[in-house]
């Protein structure tokens, strides 16, 4: 999948509307019953951007960012300000053979559970601990597939957690930029969605 390691300019970022979504089919019954039906595991993000543009600069490099895109064509990294850091996440339990670990971010709600992966770490964010001690060494993340990898396989028993930021994985999800003049050095683009990518 074509996709550039480059990050949506986060102060454009900042303004965005939306979040989390899901696909559920709710089929009701003529006595008022309903059965729903859950046709994703895990939720999937989508946002408009449009409300973060403050200023014509802001507009140039946006312009810029979508061209180098080329609409729908890359995906690339965005950071959501509502959720993008994690702290103390269990990645797993050591059994001293497993040297590699997925980063993931686990969101609990009374009995049920929702376990993200996390493939797009930000660089020099992550930071790992075997049985709660910080590993300053010994350990590297790939911050393009999320991988935390150890150089000698934890021992049997040791919990595995991490600390760390991410961005998102998505793409534009128009191919036709909506500009609009407002006056003179001064123009505005009224939606601009883009969506979580699955990769």
């Amino acid at each position: 999948m074509a996709f550039h390691e480059i990050q949506f300019p986060p102060d454009i970022a900042y303004g965005a509307q939306g979040g989390p979504q899901y696909a559920t089919t709710v089929v009701a019954t003529a006595s008022g019953f309903e059965q729903r039906n859950a046709s994703w595991a895990s939720a999937r993000g989508s946002w408009n951007v449009a409300s973060g543009l403050k200023n014509q600069s802001q507009l140039n490099t946006l312009i810029a960012f979508f061209r180098a895109r080329k609409g729908r064509a890359y995906g690339f990294r965005f950071k959501d300000w509502t959720d993008y850091k994690i702290i103390g996440q269990v990645l797993g339990i050591g059994d001293g053979v497993t040297k590699s670990f997925q980063l993931v971010k686990t969101y609990i709600s009374g009995p049920a559970s929702e376990t993200r992966i996390i493939k797009k770490p930000v660089a020099g964010t992550v930071k790992p601990y075997l049985a709660g001690v910080a590993q300053s060494a010994g350990w590297s993340a790939d911050t393009t597939t999320g991988i935390l990898t150890f150089l000698t396989a934890p021992a049997v028993g040791i919990v595995i957690t991490a600390d760390f930021e991410f961005d998102v994985p998505v793409r534009f999800d128009t191919d036709s930029m909506a500009v609009t003049i407002e006056q003179i050095n001064l123009h505005q683009w009224s939606g601009i969605p883009i969506i979580e990518i699955r990769i």
